[in-house]
C-alpha cells in the first residue's frame, strides 16, 4: 500500500488548454433544448470556462486534502498485476463497520467525496464506518487492462483482493450504484458469507416490459415506469454504442476534451433529478434548475470531467467494460446473493421499477425478488448519482440498515459501528 497524491503534469495541463483552444463546435437546431442532446450554449460555456477560467490546481489540491488516497498492486487472473487507486478512511470509532464503496460510469472515486465524512463520523447513537472506495480499473488513477475479457467477475476480484490485502479488512459490507451495483452484487454473490456480510445498492435493477396496465400502479409507480420507458426508448443510446463499438467511440473521447465533456455532461444532467450543477463561482450551468444555496462540497462539472481527461488509462478505457460485460452476458446472470440485501429507491434512477409486488410485476431483470432483501427505503427525489445528489439520505439509509434496531445490525462480527 502506497500513499497517493494527484499531481497532473504542467505538460498535460498545457496540452488540454491547446486542445480546448482548437475546439470546433457543431451548429444546433433552433429551439432544440435537450431533445437532441446537450445544448450548444451549455457546452460552449463549459469549454470556455475550462479553457480560461478553471483552476485545476485548486481542485487537485482540494481532492488531495479531502480524500486519503492510496495505490496497491493487485494481481488479476489472466490480466497480470494492475496498480489500483483507492480511498481509505478509518473512523475514530473503535468498532466501525468496514464498508467497500464502488462507483460507476460516468463517475469515479470522486462520488464518495460527500458521503465519506458522513459515513466515518462519530455521531452519538449512529453507527460509523471504515470506508474503502475502489477506483475501478481503467477509471481515474487506477491502471487499466490491455487484455480482452475484463468483465464483472474481474472487477469483483479486484475489489475482493483489495479488501483482503495487507492492513485492510477481512470481512466487510458492500455498497454501489451503476457499475458499482453490479460489481458489489457480484462480490456479494461470489464472496458472500465468508467475506461479504451484506450488500446495499441505490440502483436495484429492474427493466419492466413496455406494456403495463396503468390501473395496477399508483401515481409514484407510474412516474417510475414512465422514466424507465424513456430510458429504454430514448436514453440508452450510449449503452448500445459502448457495448458494441467502444474503440470507435474512444477516438473521440481520447482526442477531444469538448467531445468527452459533452458525452458525460449530458448524463450528469439527464440522469439526475433537476440537480443544479454549477461552476466554481456558483453561477448556473443547468439552466432548468434553480441555483442551489450553501452546497459546500459541490462536485463541479469540470472537476468531474477533468478526472476522466487526466485518467491514467485515458478517457476511452472506462467504456470498454460495457463491451466486455455484454460479451460475457453477465448483466442478467449474477447469482442471487445469500447475504442480507438492502435497496434505496430514488425516483429518477434510470434502471428501476415500481414498488416490489413480486406476484404482479413481470420483469426482465428482477433484483426485487431477492429472497434476502431486509431493507428498503423510498425517496421522494433523487436520481442516478445518489452519493452525490442525496448524500445525507443515502448515508441515513445505511445507518438505518446497519445500526442498532436495523435489520442487518451486527452482521460483521465485532464491528457493529459503535464505540
Amino acid at each position: 500500500m502506497a500513499s497517493f497524491k494527484i499531481a497532473i503534469s504542467d505538460e498535460a495541463l498545457d496540452l488540454l488548454k491547446k486542445k480546448l483552444e482548437l475546439t470546433c463546435l457543431p451548429d444546433e437546431i433552433e429551439d432544440a433544448g435537450w431533445d437532441y442532446g446537450a445544448p450548444l450554449a451549455d457546452i460552449r460555456r463549459l469549454v470556455a470556462r475550462w479553457k480560461d477560467g478553471y483552476d485545476w490546481r485548486k481542485h487537485e489540491k482540494a481532492l488531495n486534502e479531502e480524500l486519503p488516497q492510496f495505490t496497491r498492486d493487485i494481481e488479476v487472473e489472466g490480466h497480470g498485476v494492475l496498480n489500483i487507486h483507492y480511498i481509505y478512511k478509518k473512523s475514530s470509532v473503535k468498532n466501525a463497520i468496514p464498508l467497500l464503496f464502488v462507483h460507476g460510469w460516468p463517475g469515479s472515486f470522486i462520488e464518495v467525496r460527500k458521503v465519506l465524512p458522513l459515513l466515518t463520523a462519530d455521531e452519538p447513537g449512529k453507527p460509523s464506518f471504515d470506508v474503502v472506495a475502489l477506483g475501478m480499473p481503467g477509471y481515474g488513477f487506477s491502471e487499466g487492462t490491455k487484455k480482452m475479457g475484463f468483465d464483472l467477475s474481474k472487477y469483483a476480484e479486484v475489489g475482493h483482493k483489495l479488501m483482503q490485502s495487507a492492513r485492510l479488512l477481512s470481512v466487510w459490507l458492500t455498497q454501489g450504484g451503476d457499475w458499482g451495483a453490479f460489481i458489489t452484487r457480484m462480490m456479494a454473490s461470489v464472496y458472500g458469507g465468508q467475506h461479504v456480510k451484506a450488500w446495499h445498492s441505490n440502483m436495484p435493477v429492474v427493466l419492466p416490459p413496455s406494456n403495463v396496465d396503468p390501473a395496477a400502479y399508483d401515481e409514484e409507480d407510474l412516474k417510475v415506469l414512465e422514466r424507465t420507458k424513456w430510458f429504454q426508448e430514448k436514453g440508452n443510446g450510449y449503452f448500445q454504442e459502448q457495448s458494441t463499438q467502444p474503440q470507435t467511440l474512444g477516438y473521440s473521447l481520447a482526442d477531444s476534451p469538448a467531445g468527452l465533456l459533452a458525452w458525460i455532461y449530458e448524463k450528469l444532467v439527464v440522469w439526475t433529478d433537476s440537480y443544479p450543477w454549477e461552476d466554481d463561482e456558483g453561477s448556473q450551468i443547468y439552466l432548468r434548475a434553480p441555483i442551489l444555496e450553501g452546497s459546500a462540497l459541490l462536485l463541479l462539472v469540470l472537476t468531474w470531467i477533468s478526472i476522466y481527461w487526466f485518467s491514467r488509462a485515458g478517457p476511452a478505457a472506462s467504456v470498454r467494460g460495457y463491451y466486455e460485460n455484454a460479451q460475457a452476458g453477465e448483466f442478467a446472470n449474477i447469482p442471487t446473493p445469500s447475504v442480507p440485501t438492502g435497496y434505496s429507491f430514488f425516483p429518477k434512477e434510470i434502471g428501476r421499477g415500481p414498488k416490489p409486488q413480486v406476484d404482479q410485476i413481470p420483469v426482465v431483470l428482477l433484483w426485487y425478488t431477492d429472497k434476502n432483501i431486509v431493507f428498503q427505503s423510498h425517496h421522494k427525489s433523487g436520481g442516478h448519482f445518489a452519493a452525490h445528489e442525496k448524500p445525507n439520505e443515502l448515508v441515513e439509509d445505511l445507518r438505518n440498515m446497519f445500526g442498532k434496531g436495523g435489520p442487518a445490525f451486527g452482521v460483521v462480527p465485532g464491528k457493529d459501528g459503535y464505540a
